[in-house]
């Protein structure tokens, strides 16, 4: 250290007025180690309110610093290479003096590349959580390792940004970040900040006003109602290999699906992740569903909203635990054989003033003009879908949860409020596109690039579109101008069937068309049929409670239109409780009824559930070729006097199996069913039976089919047709 210390350079009025209060855009520009020019170097801390500073070098020495004004300090060391330090601070108050020694966050270079910079910038960093957000970094120096976090958040209209948290009293003023360029990203590496701390940006606006927002790129929150976002590292281990390996082989269209969704917060109620593993995967196992749909977990602050009004996108409801206590959940899942579906919510976010809403002071994530950035129906801003940065969010969203949570699929919602410019609303309240359309040609763009970036990446995963419009191309690959899901919901299937289902039997024949109706265009698309929480919520009642008739009739009506649903083309959804005919429509305050299982009928109801599955899942017939015109051959759907259905599932090797459905509230005693090959037909599966709750109408197991033709085929049999009921027939060998 050199003797006597040269002339410092001084600093400028408009920079030591903002960086002592925490409002420069660059405060690293002054605070921290610089070159002096006649060589050494100085050294700046901001330290408000403090009684002295000093620096301690790698050798021992400590320099005091020098008060420059309103709680810069500074000095002079003789250096070659730029000086690591720790910074000494003496505070005084009530006559009591206490000392700190902290590292300083102004000594450190900048913690995101040049390449980061580079891809956020042109919205093409498709690992967008490493790059922002906050991380738990260890950094190297000549005294040692200092370890705290990085924060780094983008917010381009800024004038200035802080970090405030519980590590500094809420005051970012001694904590302002600097911005990085003109990428409007800014950055801050803060010693000494570990996992578990809560934290917010102060952001200056445009308008000279300090806004306290969350970090949209944040992985962990506080539970709500508290809003702040929280520092988190994962430390979970996967086990889940084989599963992971396996995925990428499968071909998800040809392979069984049978999905139960679930609202996490009220399948029962007040559980966490893992306590939820331990109840729902045996659970699920013993009913034989393959696949499990969890609605939204991303962070949301209104739990009415279901999930769906969602403000951090890449942190995982704190209400059931941590991030890693929900990938133990997806890793047990896993391990037990079960897959797992995410609803993902890209179409809009809600308008708290505290998250993604007018983020730096205006509108950033959301579209400027009302006429597109804003929701008429749910009160929501809308994302502004042409903006590279706001793209490049949501498209490293979906690949987030794809592959630092192993989901096995998204289920995005909303497709069609994107799809249309013209969304409900009235003429003149929407905003054509450039070629005077109604199409939203930069929300395409992105659903396109969503699912071409997430099925490139992660191969044997699914993108599934909740899509209720006629919407051409929805599961076609993008190359030749589809959207690119690898699913769509089948909508109109479930409108259709539920107002069939819903009527009394002996009027049911008068809309036979409703039921037969998808067949038209069920190879159109890659079909999901849905029976979803939103069929059993805001008055519909429940499954079991839109059915005609006495208890006993609903029931059994239930059953025919499960079978139904399991053997018609395309993959199956069903929502919590339907599977057990819960009496009561969903309420996400409390749990389901399950005290309904008490009664011997609601627990044959289940039983034939888990039948339904196992059947399925022992014949690829009903699952194999769901998208190719050949696994289905009518046998008759026109028997509308009789309320009958009847229909073939077929193979790849050519194997069938005959499903007859009868949605009249009487049998049909020798019916004679037309058939493809002679001999006996098993009846492997007959809702009637009385171990399901029925009547007990039947085959004896199985029937004979002669050389005698009927309904187009070569051969028939005379079977009966129980009520209300559904039965399948196999052939024998």
């Amino acid at each position: 250290m050199a003797k006597s210390a040269p002339k410092l350079p001084p600093i400028g009025e408009y920079e030591r007025d903002r960086v002592s209060n925490g409002s420069h855009h660059d405060p690293h520009a002054t605070l921290g180690a610089h070159p002096v020019a006649s060589g050494g170097w100085v050294i700046r801390a901001l330290r408000p309110m403090a009684k002295s500073v000093s620096v301690v070098l790698k050798n021992g020495k400590e320099l005091e610093l020098n008060h420059v004004w309103n709680g810069i300090w500074d000095g002079f060391v003789d250096s070659k290479s730029a000086p690591d330090y720790r910074v000494k601070t003496t505070y005084a108050q009530d006559g009591k003096t206490t000392e700190w020694l902290a590292d300083d966050p102004y000594r450190h270079l900048p913690t995101i590349g040049e390449l980061d910079l580079h891809l956020v910038a042109e919205g093409r960093h498709e690992e967008l959580w490493n790059a922002l957000g906050s991380h738990v970094l260890s950094l190297k120096g000549d005294l040692g390792i200092s370890r705290g976090t990085s924060f780094k958040v983008w917010a381009p209209n800024a004038e200035a940004v802080r970090v405030v948290g519980d590590f500094n009293h809420w005051s970012g003023v001694a904590h302002s970040m600097r911005v990085m360029g003109g990428t409007g990203v800014w950055e801050l590496f803060i010693p000494g900040i570990e996992a578990g701390s809560a934290y917010k940006y102060e952001i200056l606006t445009k308008q000279g006003h300090w806004i306290k927002k969350i970090d949209p790129m944040a992985r962990a929150t506080q539970v709500p109602p508290d809003t702040a976002s929280i520092v988190t590292e994962s430390t979970h281990s996967w086990k889940d290999k084989t599963w992971m390996a396996a995925r990428a082989k499968r071909d998800a269209l040809s392979s069984p699906m049978s999905i139960y969704e679930l609202h996490a917060g009220s399948w029962k109620h007040a559980m966490n992740y893992r306590e939820l593993a331990d109840e729902l995967i045996p659970y699920v196992q013993r009913l034989g569903f393959t696949h499990v749909e969890f609605m939204p977990l991303a962070e949301h602050p209104y739990a009415p909203s279901w999930g769906y009004q969602v403000t951090g996108y890449y942190a995982p409801t704190s209400r059931f635990g941590s991030p890693d206590d929900l990938r133990y959940l997806i890793d047990k899942l896993h391990q037990a054989g079960i897959g797992v579906i995410l609803d993902w919510v890209p179409a809009h976010f809600p308008k708290d003033d505290w998250a993604l809403a007018r983020f730096d002071g205006q509108a950033l994530y959301e579209h400027a003009d009302p006429r597109r950035g804003e929701h008429p129906d749910w009160g929501t801003y809308i994302f502004d879908f042409g903006r590279t940065e706001v793209r490049n969010f949501l498209v490293a969203n979906a690949l987030y949860w794809l592959e630092e949570f192993h989901i096995d699929g998204l289920r995005v919602d909303a497709v069609a409020s994107m799809l249309y410019l013209d969304y409900s609303r009235e003429n003149g309240e929407w905003l054509p596109n450039e070629f005077g359309g109604r199409e939203n040609l930069d929300a395409i763009r992105f659903m396109q690039e969503t699912n071409a970036t997430a099925y490139r990446r992660n191969p044997g995963i699914m993108m599934i579109a909740e899509e209720s419009t006629s919407w051409g191309g929805v599961s076609a690959p993008t190359d030749g101008g589809g959207l690119g899901f690898g699913f769509k919901w089948n909508m109109g299937w479930m409108n259709d069937t539920l107002k069939y289902i819903e009527k009394d039997p002996m009027y049911r024949k008068h809309h036979h068309g409703e039921l037969t109706f998808s067949m038209l265009y069920t190879y159109n698309e890659k079909f999901v049929l849905p029976i979803s929480h939103d069929e059993v919520v805001h008055g519909k009642g429940s499954l079991l409670a839109k059915m005609p008739g006495d208890r006993w009739q609903q029931l059994a009506n239930v059953r025919a239109y499960l079978a139904y649903m399991w053997a018609h083309p395309g993959k199956q959804l069903l929502f919590m409780g339907s599977e057990f005919g819960q009496p009561s429509e969903w309420n996400q305050e409390r749990g389901l009824d399950w005290w309904i299982l008490e009664q011997p009928t609601h627990q044959a109801l289940q039983s034939m559930v888990s039948t339904l599955n196992r059947v399925y899942l022992e014949n690829a017939a009903f699952w194999q070729l769901d998208h190719d015109p050949a696994g289905f051959v009518w046998i008759d759907g026109g028997n509308a006097d009789a309320n009958l259905l009847s229909f073939l599932r077929v193979d790849k090797a050519g194997n069938q199996i005959a499903c007859v459905i009868n949605f009249a509230g009487q049998p049909h005693h020798n019916f004679t069913l037309g058939l493809p090959r002679p001999g006996k037909w098993n009846e492997i599966l007959n809702t009637d039976a009385t171990e399901y709750g029925g009547s007990g109408v039947g085959n004896f197991g199985s029937v004979e089919a002669s050389g005698e033709g009927s309904h187009g085929q070569p051969h028939s049999a005379n079977i009966s047709v129980p009520p209300l009921a559904a039965v399948w027939f196999k052939p024998a060998n």
